[in-house]
């Protein structure tokens, strides 16, 4: 793979509105500084390091070439430095990756992921755990993982109190979880650069075989994507909207794909890899001043963007 190298590249500059909403959403729920000091105080840290150590392959250019390679050649487009180490474990039936360790990251992907895809969408799976690392988003994605246990902990030390506010960030915490992946989406399309790779990746990720991607069931999963760009979930109650994505077991590979269309459709992509910026929004013809004096005139730019990035940002709402 000869791809273009993203030198200097701000994930910032990439990140989908719906990310930095429910990001934002999160960070003011109260109880998160307790939460934050509790995963520090009992050292998840170092616990989840210990597990993968434990109980995982590390991968090296001798023992898994393929895996090896497509890993430092990710780190390499993505420029993510200094690199995380990168371990193999057992199989669990479907593709899975994760990404641990605020001091020392770890990259983790289990054996279907290594069989199931190819060179090329191996950096897309591993460009989407690698955003996560360098976008330092380590820590939340941790303590969802274990968010059972440390809400169990603070419960039993401020007499219950502390787990009722638990239970709060927690809704927020999987809500944040869900939206983060458009970001790291994004992040495993720079990588790969291909946007077949990236549907053919996203398709093996929602549990089909490598015989079942035909030119027929590639079509129907694009058509189907696209016509998800358009479905209205505001018909549906709020509470089913974010309960819905408590459920994390569901990779969601529709609606990821409709939210990577959106962007490439809109020029994003395109822009940010052949020249780094994104691009520049078309000039508006000149008004008159009593059109220019409306105030749903003067904000149509912006609006159009919040309105976007609130699609999806259901907690936002409640």
């Amino acid at each position: 793979m000869n791809n273009k190298r993203f030198i200097g590249l701000s994930p910032e500059l990439y990140q989908h509105p719906s990310d930095r909403k429910a990001l934002a959403s999160l960070e003011k729920m109260p109880g998160l500084s307790l939460l934050l000091k509790k995963v520090n105080e009992y050292g998840i840290d170092r616990l989840l390091r210990m597990q993968t150590l434990g109980s995982e392959f590390k991968v090296t250019s001798r023992n898994f070439p393929k895996l090896y390679d497509a890993f430092m050649e990710t780190c390499n487009i993505l420029c993510v430095n200094p690199l995380p180490e990168l371990y193999l474990f057992q199989g669990t039936g479907h593709i899975h990756t994760y990404a641990i360790g605020v001091e020392k990251p770890i990259v983790g992907v289990n054996l279907e992921t290594m069989e199931w895809l190819t060179p090329e969408e191996l950096c897309f799976a591993l460009g989407h755990e690698l955003i996560r690392v360098k976008g330092g988003y380590i820590n939340y994605q941790q303590i969802g993982q274990v968010m059972p246990l440390v809400k169990g902990l603070i419960s039993s030390t401020t007499l219950g109190l502390g787990g009722i506010a638990a239970n709060g960030i927690e809704v927020a915490l999987q809500n944040w979880i869900v939206m983060s992946k458009f970001t790291a989406d994004r992040a495993g399309l720079f990588a790969c650069q291909d946007i077949e790779v990236a549907i053919s990746a996203l398709m093996k990720l929602g549990g089909l075989p490598a015989e079942y991607l035909t030119a027929d069931t590639i079509d129907d999963f694009e058509a189907q994507a696209r016509s998800f760009m358009t479905t209205d979930l505001d018909n549906l109650d709020r509470f089913t909207q974010v309960f819905s994505f408590m459920k994390l077991r569901h990779p969601w590979t529709v609606m990821r794909m409709a939210e990577l269309f959106k962007w490439i459709d809109a020029g994003e992509y395109k822009s940010l890899l052949e020249t780094g910026k994104l691009p520049q929004p078309a000039k508006e013809p000149a008004q008159t001043s009593a059109s220019s004096n409306s105030p749903t005139s003067s904000n149509s730019s912006s609006s159009s963007n919040s309105s976007n990035s609130s699609d999806w940002d259901f907690l936002a709402n409640l």
